[in-house]
């Protein structure tokens, strides 16, 4: 049995159908059941828990081989935040998955690292160390932006007129992912290729944050828009609300100036102790005339 934590997220419409078409049994892990209909239809069985709650992950993960660990807590509107899901979660997740003798898998960011200006990248690298220091048979996944996320965010500030929002100047270019190309790694390391290792997962381009959005003009066909930029004056001061955790507009600025003006490339994020996967589906692949 595999149990997915987070398998209602982007990564697990992914994961959990590849591993049930694989024949494998998978256990999800929710606070909402209702999010995971679609995929008990798949066959896989439904477990309610909050990773915040240690006592709800006895049970998740009683008579599992393998846990997944997909959570994030950033820009959560339920009081989770980075601190609280992405390291306490985790690490009451891992400790719950060493009592029950499972292996782990853990869900990391590209770049993670405990000085890294953004909580999520300091709580996903602290979630790191507990797992390498607690568990014998781990692996660490740590992915890029997921491309379509970045396609629906552009999609979704478009609007009536489908003229897409760049938080920022939106000339840094940053490394982008697919979630099916996230999902096919952590299979794999569900099989046992990568026990023990960190693996870096990115996508086979670097795109600035405008050449995204033009990608995104395209899905929503009116290529004759303008695109629109928030000043990065303006995300700095909305940044300043991110310890506000029910408030995550902080959040998202913070991260919105980190894309802006951090090193995001693949080459620039990638660990030289780590593993390099590198995806092969391309930003413009996703971004077929659709309608939004």
């Amino acid at each position: 049995m595999i149990l997915v934590a987070g398998g209602t997220g982007r990564l697990g419409a992914e994961l959990v159908p590849a591993l049930r078409s694989a024949g494998l049994p998978v256990r999800v892990l929710t606070r909402d059941p209702a999010r995971a209909e679609h995929l008990r239809l798949l066959g896989a069985e439904i477990v309610v828990g909050d990773v915040r709650n240690s006592e709800t992950l006895k049970t998740a993960t009683s008579d599992v081989a393998t846990v997944v660990s997909a959570i994030h807590g950033f820009a959560a509107r339920d009081g989770g935040t980075p601190a609280r899901v992405d390291r306490d979660g985790n690490a009451a997740l891992v400790d719950a998955s060493v009592a029950a003798g499972a292996s782990i898998v853990l869900l990391s960011v590209l770049g993670a690292a405990q000085d890294h200006p953004l909580a999520l990248f300091r709580m996903k690298a602290a979630a790191e160390d507990h797992l390498r220091t607690h568990a014998h048979r781990w692996t660490i996944v740590r992915s890029a932006s997921f491309a379509e996320l970045q396609l629906d965010l552009l999609c979704r500030t478009a609007g009536a007129v489908r003229a897409p929002v760049v938080l920022g100047r939106g000339e840094n270019p940053i490394n982008v992912v697919s979630a099916t190309d996230v999902a096919t790694a952590v299979t794999s390391a569900t099989r046992g290729e990568f026990t023990g290792r960190i693996l870096d997962v990115g996508g086979p381009e670097d795109l600035t944050l405008n050449q995204l959005a033009q990608a995104a003009r395209r899905r929503l066909g009116r290529t004759d828009r303008p695109l629109r930029h928030v000043p990065r004056g303006l995300l700095k001061g909305l940044a300043a609300m991110q310890r506000l955790p029910r408030i995550p507009l902080g959040q998202i600025a913070a991260l919105a100036v980190a894309l802006d003006t951090t090193p995001m490339t693949y080459e620039a994020l990638h660990c030289e102790e780590a593993l390099s996967w590198r995806g092969t589906r391309r930003f413009a692949e996703l971004c077929t005339p659709a309608a939004v």
